[in-house]
């Protein structure tokens, strides 16, 4: 049975930052929604319109190409959009205001504001390399500068640690989903998992990001109304909610002074958070699939960089929630579940008016959450696969067709996958779980530092990229789990930063000893 004591913050270049609370399901079965007709119209309508989408989109996909990156030719906003809600989960729309409701406040904008520095040099540094040639996955990149085995490695650990990551956010969703409306775990995982594996196995890129862009607008207008919600449910209004984020401290933005152990800093917010973010959107393919889709370098390049500031909003509106819920919660009438994660759940559950939409769209918004980030998930490990596996090992290339039912089986594949790594987790102690998440999220450092030296180096060879990371790997493990026994406490936002580091810096010292060879760039 899962503990309600693992309270963390994990990075991940999926969702960028989510914290993760595994609630205890006997406490939560007490508190499931009484969903009316309305409510479950506009959930259905949810479900219905997504899987609607991805049949739609398919009316296109006659080969690889329009599947898996929908024909390069998809709007700038659009992918945007699908930008924003990848990086979103479940976790996120629910524990960011928890994070505002305790001690943090609306401080967490600092990690958001370091992702405006960093996407800037994604754009500047790495979408060229991506438009270099007509490319289908981020680490055909490597192939270039370094050879196949380096390829090999960063596919192989993004589809290990994309998969165990997603599938282990499924298990937080479904868990949500179960304990939120009373259905039994298991079909809770399943009907997600299936319904986001329907429309991406017929609507390709395409319907992942038409779906995406739905999704982010149905779980911002969710946040909208909850804002307004909680605010009506103040005896003062707006006026009783100014004054108490300002006397707790709550509204404080900024905090200069630095820690390495505390994450909420200045310091840690835009050079941890900008690194964080070059990792995760700079060498991530999930990331970079959505780019190459673009119609050109500028556009995606215009999409990267707008897309800092509608996640700064975003994480705006959440963290404000947090802040009114604090208010809310403040009251002697109101009481507050026991966790600041559990609270915007319980205020849904216990406080949103009955039968009129509003619990159907906050539960639409929670489950579109979800299954953005899944979807994008599911699609970019079929590329993957199929371009840095399948088609290499082909002695004659396969038939257009052939490429395109081996990418939707893929497809299919890794979604079963992940629903089984949901349901399997149920079994796992919280920490097992908290600690596998913490490990799938080092590879955005891993990969950073790998292509930072591609970029940055002109000795470094094969050797040294490989000899690199598995020394970032090691230096990794033992900052998060060695190192907190001898009271080394190292934030998250470092975590990146680290492991980049020291991937770039052992390649070089190897490159002094074994050179690459010369290689056509």
């Amino acid at each position: 049975m899962l503990r309600a004591k693992a309270d963390t913050f994990v990075y991940s270049i999926v969702t960028v930052t989510d914290r993760l609370q595994l609630w205890d399901e006997r406490e939560f079965i007490r508190v499931s929604a009484d969903l009316g007709i309305v409510d479950i119209v506009v959930l259905s309508s949810l479900l219905l319109a997504a899987i609607g989408v991805g049949f739609w989109s398919g009316r296109r996909n006659n080969d690889v190409e329009s599947y898996l990156l929908g024909g390069r030719s998809l709007p700038w906003w659009a992918i945007l959009g699908s930008i924003v809600a990848t990086e979103t989960s479940t976790a996120t729309v629910l524990s960011i205001p928890g994070a505002a409701y305790g001690e943090v406040g609306m401080r967490w904008l600092q990690i958001a504001m370091g992702y405006v520095l960093g996407r800037a040099v994604v754009v500047r540094v790495f979408l060229p390399l991506y438009f270099k040639g007509k490319l289908f996955t981020a680490y055909q990149v490597l192939d270039r500068r370094f050879g196949h085995a380096t390829k090999t490695a960063a596919s192989i650990l993004f589809l290990v640690t994309r998969n165990l990551g997603d599938g282990l956010r499924l298990f937080l969703a479904g868990l949500v989903v179960h304990t939120l409306l009373g259905w039994p775990f298991a079909w809770s995982v399943v009907a997600m998992g299936v319904v986001t594996i329907v429309y991406t196995v017929f609507g390709g890129l395409r319907s992942v990001v038409w779906n995406d862009c739905i999704q982010f607008v149905i779980y911002m207008l969710g946040g909208a109304a909850a804002v307004v919600i909680i605010a009506g449910n103040l005896p003062g209004g707006w006026d009783q909610l100014w004054t108490f984020a300002e006397s707790s401290g709550k509204s404080r933005l900024f905090e200069t002074g630095f820690s390495i152990s505390e994450p909420y800093n200045i310091w840690a917010g835009l050079i941890g958070g900008a690194v964080l973010t070059i990792g995760t959107h700079g060498t991530d393919h999930m990331m970079v699939q959505r780019y190459l889709s673009a119609r050109s370098e500028r556009e995606a390049g215009r999409a990267v960089f707008l897309s800092s500031f509608v996640v700064l909003f975003q994480f705006a509106l959440f963290l404000f929630i947090g802040v009114e819920l604090a208010c809310f919660y403040s009251l002697d009438a109101n009481v507050a579940p026991a966790e600041a994660d559990q609270v915007f759940a319980h205020f849904i559950v216990h406080s949103f008016p009955q039968n009129t939409g509003l619990i159907g769209l906050m539960l639409a918004a929670i489950l579109s959450a979800a299954m953005s980030t899944l979807s994008s998930s599911l699609n970019a490990s079929a590329s993957a696969l199929l371009n840095d596996f399948y088609l290499p090992a082909c002695k004659t290339p396969p038939a257009p067709q052939r490429q395109l039912t081996i990418s939707r089986w893929a497809t299919v594949l890794f979604g079963v996958i992940q629903i089984g790594i949901g349901i399997w987790a149920i079994t796992l102690e919280a920490t097992v779980v908290r600690n596998a998440l913490t490990i799938a999220g080092f590879s955005a450092g891993i990969l950073l530092g790998i292509f930072s030296l591609g970029v940055l180096s002109r000795r470094a060879g094969q050797a040294a990229a490989l000899t690199g990371a598995s020394a970032g790997m090691t230096v990794l493990l033992f900052v998060q789990f060695v190192a907190p026994n001898f009271g080394w406490q190292v934030a998250w936002p470092w975590l990146a930063l680290i492991g980049s580091a020291t991937t770039f810096v052992v390649g070089e010292l190897t490159a002094v000893f074994y050179p690459r060879a010369e290689r056509p760039e």
